[in-house]
C-alpha cells in the first residue's frame, strides 16, 4: 500500500505528566511510552505504507532534568535499543539516529551504532530516533562539517546543506505530530519542517494509540498543500 505520506515525525510529549496523573515516578511515563506506545505506531506506519517515521526521544535541553530521571531515561533507551529495536529490525525496519549521541553513556552510543549497522540492509520502514537532538545544534554541526570540508561558499546550496544534516537521505517530513497539548515545534527539524503539516493533540504520548494516529493522518489528507504555488487539489 503506497501512502501519500513519505515521512511522519512525532514529538513524544507528555510522558512525565502521564506518570504523575497515574501516581507514578516520571521515569515510568517514559517506560510506558517505550514499551507500549512506540511499536504499535511503527506497525501502523507499515500498514499504511509510510516508509519513514521519526520519534523525538531526547532533546539537547533535556540534560537539565534531575539526575535520577536521566539515569532512568538511559535505562529506557537501553531497552529501546535492545529488545524493542531487535523486534522491529527482525520485521524489516532500518534504524537511524539523529543528534549527537557521543554525550550519552558509552554503551548507549555503542549500541546505537550496532543497531544501525545490523539493520542497514532493511527496507520495509526507516525508524529514526532523535537522541540528544536540537534543531539549532544540528544546523551548527552541519555548518561546521561544510567548513571542515572546505566547500567553497559558491557551491553551498540547499542540496549540499541538506546532505550535511543528520537527516541526509531521509525525505523532509510531510506531517509533524506533537502530543501533550503544546502547540510549538521546540526546535524539532527546523530546516526540514518548512512545508510540513502540523498536528497538535492534547493526548499524552503514552495514550497516543494507532487510532489517534489515524485521526492525524485523516486530518492531513484533507489539507491542501500548495508549497507556495497553486492548489494541489484537483477541482472539477
Amino acid at each position: 500500500m503506497e501512502s501519500p505520506l513519505k515521512h511522519v515525525a512525532i514529538i513524544m510529549d507528555g510522558n512525565r505528566r502521564w506518570a504523575r496523573a497515574h501516581g507514578l515516578d516520571p521515569v515510568m511515563g517514559h517506560e510506558q511510552a517505550a514499551k507500549e506506545a512506540i511499536e504499535p505506531l511503527i506497525e501502523r506506519c507499515v500498514e499504511l505504507g509510510i516508509p519513514f517515521v521519526t520519534f523525538w526521544a531526547f532533546s539537547t535541553e533535556n540534560w537539565k532534568r534531575d539526575k535520577t530521571e536521566l539515569k532512568g531515561l538511559f535505562d529506557v533507551f537501553r531497552f529501546a535499543l535492545g529488545s524493542l529495536a531487535v523486534r522491529f529490525i527482525k520485521r524489516g525496519a532500518k534504524l537511524r539516529i539523529l543528534g549527537d549521541i557521543d554525550r550519552f553513556p558509552k554503551d548507549i552510543a555503542k549500541k546505537s551504532l550496532e543497531m544501525i549497522a545490523k539493520s542497514s540492509k532493511n527496507h520495509k520502514i526507516t525508524v529514526t530516533f532523535a537522541l540528544n537532538y536540537g534543531g539549532r545544534d544540528e544546523i551548527l554541526r552541519a555548518v561546521k562539517k561544510i567548513i571542515d570540508e572546505k566547500i567553497p561558499s559558491e557551491n553551498v546550496n540547499e542540496e549540499v546543506f541538506s546532505a550535511h544534516l543528520d537527516t541526509a537521505g531521509i525525505p523532509d517530513p510531510d506531517l509533524i505530530i506533537r502530543t501533550g497539548g503544546d502547540k510549538r515545534l521546540s526546535g524539532y527539524l527546523p530546516w526540514q519542517s518548512v512545508y510540513a503539516e502540523l498536528f497538535f493533540t492534547p493526548t499524552l504520548f503514552p495514550d497516543f494509540t494507532p487510532a489517534e494516529f489515524n485521526l492525524a493522518i485523516n486530518d492531513f489528507l484533507k489539507r491542501d498543500r500548495r508549497f507556495g504555488g497553486d492548489t494541489s487539489k484537483k477541482t472539477k
